[in-house]
């Protein structure tokens, strides 16, 4: 028996290759699939099973791509009551590959449908060796029970049953194979290690050790972090079987004169996908702002609308092309074309630009402290303000700019920062959109502010997916 993981960065997602000799089960794919296709060619087996524990909602899963591309059956939860050919599994199904053994556990809570695989390796003992549990529990978390507007207690409620009553009832030495790990939002704190065991996690992990069901329920309903927008949509396009890629219209290279035409339309999104400082000197009026290496699928997913077709701005085609297979795990099929000669062909083409001045943490600070009207936008998220914030600084999370900009004076100088430059870009461009023209981004961000000095270091800023802290540090500055 063998185990492959695949990590997948920016949406923090792990699949596997569960492999015999022959055959070969391929759980929770995404949805560029080439990398299963390769190994398992590699292998020297043949995929025959796709496993899928639920409806994911961060993603568009591989399961309907895969399926074409390798002829192997889907398994999918019963309860999902999906719309593609599928076999239906339901609580104490199971079935052979090769000399595993694989049983059905239900174990509803992240989502109403969800399952898990448990496998046994009948070539050495009947015991279970694995467990491949979705988004039910990862390493320090368990998936996050509050998707489902007006279901969050009761979900929860199950996630506690499937947890005690379930999960921990298996052998303490049953490895645990998450589908998730640290940087991703269907928990709150997972850990960055990506595999673990039962009995580590019955020790260590925080939610495993809360004993009383009520407590459970208000610790896993509140205070969660913001869902994504395409959170919502995910679930659907997976439950109804999402297009396959091969099937989608390939992205075009587009002069300046098509994009102009195209950029002039309702329906189309501008996407700069270059770096802040980049898109800072100039960029294409209305564009939105997301660096390609920021976590660019996760806030593309969350900022731009899914009606519109989308135009690419980039550094040069691999930048587009990497940019088209990370919105199509997001659901963003719709992407027109990328400007073919970029920003230096639209300059030197006399075309009109805009621009977001850069700031320094240096100059920030000599702001803040001499005499100054700044306004300072914070568009982290409200536990890391919390952490760690500059005095008089306002707290507005990116993705809630797009209501919330009318809390702020467009005739009001206002700088705009996060931890780094990347997400404040993203704001400031959600403003320029709005209206906004005297606004600053600050370069190096929190992680900039204490570098230089002016703070304590913000653990948040620094590793973006330490768990959350209860703590609050506020960097006072004297006038």
């Amino acid at each position: 028996m063998i185990i492959q993981q695949y990590f997948t960065e920016g949406i923090a997602h792990s699949s596997y290759i569960l492999s015999g000799n022959r055959t070969c089960a391929v759980i929770d794919p995404r949805r560029d699939t080439d990398l299963y296709v390769q190994h398992a060619r590699e292998l020297g087996v043949r995929i025959t099973h796709i496993l899928e524990t639920h409806l994911h909602a961060d993603f568009i899963s591989g399961h309907i791509d895969l399926a074409e591309r390798t002829g192997a059956k889907i398994y999918a939860p019963k309860t999902a009551e999906c719309d593609f050919e599928h076999i239906p599994l339901s609580e104490g199904d199971s079935f052979m590959i090769e000399d595993m053994k694989i049983e059905v556990l239900e174990t509803p809570g992240h989502t109403p449908e969800h399952i898990s695989y448990i496998v046994a390796d009948t070539s050495r003992g009947e015991e279970p060796v694995a467990l491949f549990c979705g988004d039910t529990l990862f390493v320090g978390d368990v998936g996050r029970p509050d998707l489902f507007p007006g279901r969050a207690e009761e979900l929860a409620t199950k996630l506690y049953h499937s947890l005690h009553e379930k999960i921990l009832s298996l052998p303490d030495f049953c490895e645990v194979y998450p589908a998730h790990g640290a940087g991703s939002l269907c928990g709150r704190a997972m850990a960055s290690k990506r595999t673990s065991t039962i009995g580590y996690e019955r020790l260590y992990n925080y939610a495993l050790n809360i004993k009383k069901i009520n407590d459970f329920i208000d610790i896993l309903t509140n205070s969660m972090p913001d869902a994504p927008d395409h959170f919502s949509r995910c679930t659907g396009i997976n439950k109804e079987g999402p297009l396959p890629i091969k099937r989608l219209v390939p992205i075009k290279a587009l002069n300046n004169e098509d994009f102009v035409e195209l950029a002039g339309r309702k329906d189309t999104a501008i996407l700069d996908i270059r770096s802040f400082e980049s898109f800072g000197g100039q960029h294409i009026r209305n564009a939105y702002s997301i660096d390609l290496n920021s976590n660019f699928a996760t806030y593309a997913g969350w900022l731009i609308p899914p009606d519109k077709n989308i135009l690419l701005v980039t550094d040069n085609y691999g930048q587009a092309l990497e940019a088209c297979i990370q919105l199509h795990r997001v659901g963003l099929d719709m992407i027109e074309g990328f400007l073919e000669e970029g920003m230096f062909g639209w300059v030197t083409a006399g075309l009109e630009t805009s621009h977001v001045p850069q700031i320094s943490i240096v100059e920030l600070h000599r702001k803040i402290t001499g005499v100054s009207d700044l306004v300072i936008v914070d568009v982290r998220s409200a536990s890391e303000y919390e952490n760690f914030h500059i005095h008089n600084s306002i707290n507005i999370p990116v993705h809630e700019l797009r209501e919330r900009f009318n809390e702020l004076d467009k005739n009001a100088e206002i700088a705009l920062m996060c931890g780094s430059g990347q997400r404040s870009s993203m704001g400031c461009s959600l403003l320029k959109q709005k209206g906004f023209e005297k606004i600053y981004n600050v370069a190096g961000g929190m992680t900039g502010y204490a570098a230089a000095g002016y703070g304590p270091e913000c653990p948040r800023c620094v590793l973006p997916w330490a768990p959350f802290s209860d703590s609050k540090n506020t960097i006072k500055e004297d006038a």
